[in-house]
């Protein structure tokens, strides 16, 4: 699996399924407040599986440095 969420997409996740949580544990919305956890989820492991599906990355890629020959 390659990394395709980046780190400003990984804290939105992070602060979206704990907030879906924390309502769901104060009983503000319903059970699906518990799918707080796949946002958490895909911000640990860092891979998001649609994504994968949509060719999405939003993770910066390192570019090599160029090498100049003299």
């Amino acid at each position: 699996m390659t990394k395709n969420v980046g780190g400003i997409d990984r804290m939105l996740r992070v602060v979206i399924g704990l907030t879906l949580i924390a309502l769901a544990a104060t009983g503000t919305v319903g059970w699906w407040g518990w799918l707080g956890v796949v946002p958490l989820l895909t911000a640990a492991v860092g891979w998001c599986p649609p994504y994968s599906l949509l060719g999405w990355n939003t993770c910066a890629t390192k570019t090599a440095p160029s090498k100049t020959t003299p």
